[in-house]
């Protein structure tokens, strides 16, 4: 079988429904319905702790090795700039697609809702999110602190420093030994990577077991309006990020989303964009990407080019707007759109940070805080979708980046799936 590990995860997200139903249905306590998810989680929270172990020294080593074989802090520079500035413009079109399908489709017509008078507590930090924690917390007070934690950006902005001293000081014959022995670092992770991904397809089923066990397939009636029309406007989404990355790629765009399909569904079947950082890297390198452009452009696409998160929060913006009866005009939706782009930048470091973004936005706008409580309901379902459009978003966003840069290091022709390496040969010798 030629995509063997794409298979298993298919099979796990489908018996995980099924298992899930079942144990929904047969049992009418939710202290026993919360016990059962929490067995089921106990897999998919393993395989979790699995990829965490290895993000840290996965993003360090693949971005220092890349910097150090940069000629100058110049290729850093330009590639930086490409990538910011491909991220502003991806990050307005995710959010002018959330507001504009959120105006037609109207998922929160009609209900009517009265916001109360007293407080609703959402269990959402949303001081975390201010101008003064988002810029100080980019830059890392210890290197071990900052991969403890993998949080991806601090390691981004240590990683560039060394990567950069490391390339001015590498005719240097003791520097030389230090970068090869980063170098050499690159394909041991690589290889744990491969091991790690053999457990994907019982983390997939452990967490879509433990979501079903929990809330039954009736939250996806209640909510159907609201759960289609935001996968609607996902799937134009997608459908424009492919079209641009034609625009740049010609058919090898086609050949990309065959190569990153894997991490895609890891990431829709766990809603988690760290699930899939590690095979995402392997398959955009083994897609003919060069090195230095995926370790650098991704890590800073996880913290600053995140599509499907920012379309979404317009979306639930304005959805909470029309469930309350609060009027926003275009001009006043606009100005929300540039707040929500500008506010969102600060998210990768905050738990549910595309909910958080919501929360903290919206007493600007006069939402109803009960309006997020109501969108947090269905989050993991919502989250599914725009973590799967990140994943996406980041891929077509750094094949493209390594297009400018003319770093592309083998036609798409010389791509070869790897499914064989994780699983061994299919039997038979069938390709």
């Amino acid at each position: 079988m030629k995509n063997r590990l794409t298979f298993y995860i298919g099979v796990g997200m489908i018996l995980g429904v099924v298992a899930g139903y079942a144990c929904h249905a047969s049992t009418s306590d939710p202290a026993t319905l919360k016990a059962i998810a929490g067995y089921f989680s106990i897999v998919t929270d393993i395989f979790l702790r699995l990829i965490k172990m290895i993000i840290a020294p996965l993003v360090f080593v693949t971005l220092v090795s890349g910097l150090a074989g940069m000629d100058s802090g110049q290729d850093v520079g330009r590639i930086g700039l490409r990538s910011v500035g491909w991220f502003v413009c991806a990050s307005l079109i995710s959010l002018t697609v959330g507001l504009v399908f959120a105006n037609l489709l109207q998922p929160g017509a009609g209900l009517h809702m009265v916001a109360g008078s007293g407080e609703v507590d959402t269990g959402l930090n949303t001081s975390a999110l201010n101008f003064k924690d988002v810029l100080t917390h980019a830059f890392p007070t210890s290197l071990l602190d900052a991969m403890a934690r993998n949080d991806i950006l601090q390691i981004l902005v240590f990683s560039v420093f060394l990567g950069l001293g490391l390339s001015a000081t590498k005719r240097d014959a003791r520097v030389k030994v230090v970068i090869e022995m980063i170098d050499g670092m690159v394909p041991v992770m690589l290889r744990v990577t491969n091991y790690v991904m053999r457990a994907a397809p019982f983390g997939v089923f452990g967490a879509i077991a433990s979501a079903v066990t929990l809330r039954g397939l009736d939250v996806i009636y209640t909510y159907g309006k609201l759960i289609g029309s935001f996968y609607v406007g996902l799937a134009v989404l997608w459908a424009i990020l492919v079209f641009v990355g034609y625009l740049f790629l010609g058919r090898s765009v086609g050949a990309l989303l065959k190569a990153v399909r894997e991490p895609a569904m890891i990431a829709f079947a766990t809603a988690s964009s760290e699930a899939a950082y590690p095979r995402l890297t392997e398959q955009l390198e083994r897609f003919g990407v060069d090195k230095k452009v995926v370790g650098f452009t991704l890590p800073l696409g996880y913290a600053f080019n995140l599509d499907g998160s920012m379309m979404y929060q317009a979306f639930a913006a304005i959805f909470i707007a029309q469930a309350f009866g609060v009027h926003m005009p275009i001009s006043q939706q606009f100005f929300m759109l540039l707040v929500l782009m500008l506010s969102s930048k600060g998210m990768a470091g905050v738990p549910r940070g595309s909910v958080v973004v919501v929360a903290a936005v919206a007493p600007m706008f006069h939402l109803p805080v009960e309006g997020v409580a109501m969108v947090l309901a269905i989050d993991q379902i919502l989250d599914m979708g725009r973590t799967m459009t990140n994943v996406i978003g980041n891929s077509v966003a750094t094949a493209v980046i390594a297009k400018w840069e003319g770093a592309r290091q083998r036609t798409v022709s010389d791509f070869v799936d790897d499914d064989e390496q994780v699983f061994g040969p299919a039997p038979g010798g069938a390709k």
